[in-house]
């Protein structure tokens, strides 16, 4: 179970969506204090915890978290607004795994959890993603298509990771925008288009099960 403590309930509930649908288990909090009380009777196997919290902050709730025994090796990723350096390091002072910097996209938060999970030996998910003789290695952040291999750039890479990871969904540009650009992205979501298009090309016969859903936006057909 993944815990993300964050007070913003649009990016919470997009934190554990995200969670949720690529395989694991997640809960959010909208506060510190909650979340400290339900560390009482539960323990969870990761925590996404924001910096800025009502009640208990962030800092706090780390420092209480390493000083326990019985909560001390619980893996935790900090997030934190963007330029600020001194909570980045005073967090990682205080026993932080990892660090996002908001804004961030959803697919980089998953890709941060396995990689935590991995590090501190705990269960993670599969590592690859299949349609047909398409194969998306997570780990290795590769892409083959019929046995061969296909660069992609970093969005690229994301974008068909997020269609394959929901086979068959249709997701708004917007929301593309928000899971793989970054959840406070300001940006014109033509973006999503031209790069929607050059992965078509880059992917071949595959790119043509990226569909357009006219008024929409784009979803993958088939099952990964």
């Amino acid at each position: 179970m993944i815990w993300c403590v964050e007070d913003d309930a649009s990016i919470r509930d997009i934190e554990v969506y995200a969670l949720q649908s690529t395989g694991f288990e997640a809960r959010g909090f909208e506060g510190g204090t909650s979340f400290w009380e339900a560390l009482r009777t539960e323990r969870p196997e990761l925590v996404v915890l924001d910096v800025m919290l009502p009640g208990i902050d962030g800092m706090e709730l780390l420092r209480r978290m390493r000083a326990d025994s019985g909560l001390s090796d619980i893996p935790v990723v900090m997030a934190t607004a963007k330029g600020a350096e001194y909570d980045k390091i005073r967090g990682l002072d205080l026993g932080a795994d990892y660090y996002l910097v908001k804004p961030f996209g959803v697919m980089e938060l998953v890709s941060c959890v396995k990689a935590v999970l991995r590090r501190c030996g705990a269960k993670s998910v599969p590592q690859q993603r299949h349609l047909g003789g398409l194969v998306l290695d997570e780990e290795s952040r590769t892409v083959t298509a019929d046995g061969e291999n296909i660069t992609l750039t970093y969005k690229e890479f994301e974008l068909l990771r997020l269609f394959l990871s929901h086979p068959g969904t249709a997701f708004s540009r917007d929301q593309l925008m928000a899971d793989v650009w970054g959840i406070d992205y300001c940006g014109e979501t033509r973006t999503v288009d031209m790069h929607i298009r050059t992965l078509r090309q880059k992917l071949g016969t595959y790119g043509e099960k990226i569909e357009t859903v006219r008024g929409v936006g784009y979803r993958m057909e088939g099952k990964a």
